[in-house]
């Protein structure tokens, strides 16, 4: 069974920057311990990724905060947990969710049972986004997110986000 971590979004402008938060700062040192019990071969990361037209697109009208404009500072994944990942695979998503990863992660289980451990921001939108596409596409396989190394908008987001993945066969 190959077990592999899945660091969503650890990016500048989610931890400090323009959409930071204290309870994201807070969780930096428990994904960087998270991300040191896993070989390299078995970590994958998302970066969201927009482009400077970003309040023209509709979650900019949505959400009119800047943020994770791709070539930024607050694009960059944190330096701590950047060096932890090392040569991990960085996969860039333009939305919430992921298509591109949840396509890699089925391609793994296709040729080896799975299970995959989550953990990152912001736990009520990218992190429930992409648990939920990879439990869609790989019902079967065991998806586990560590709410210790996880933050939301609010903590009462946060944890409705966490109810919300255990409805649906999360293990939290």
């Amino acid at each position: 069974m190959r077990k592999v971590l899945v660091v969503i979004d650890m990016q500048n402008d989610f931890i400090d920057g323009s959409l930071g938060t204290k309870e994201a700062e807070a969780i930096v040192p428990n994904v960087v311990e998270k991300i040191k019990g896993y070989k390299t071969e078995d970590i994958f990361a998302t970066r969201d990724t927009h482009q400077a037209n970003y309040m023209e697109t509709q979650e900019g009208k949505n959400l009119p905060v800047e943020h994770c404009i791709e070539g930024t500072k607050g694009w960059e994944i944190n330096d701590e947990v950047a060096k932890a990942l090392g040569a991990a695979t960085i996969i860039d998503k333009p939305t919430f969710g992921s298509t591109i990863l949840a396509d890699t992660m089925k391609k793994l289980y296709e040729k080896e049972d799975l299970e995959i451990e989550m953990v990152g921001l912001c736990t009520d939108i990218c992190v429930v986004s992409n648990a939920l596409m990879l439990k869609a596409v790989m019902p079967e396989v065991k998806i586990s997110v560590d709410a210790n190394c996880c933050a939301g908008v609010t903590p009462e987001k946060h944890n409705a986000a966490l109810e919300t993945m255990r409805s649906c066969q999360i293990y939290i």
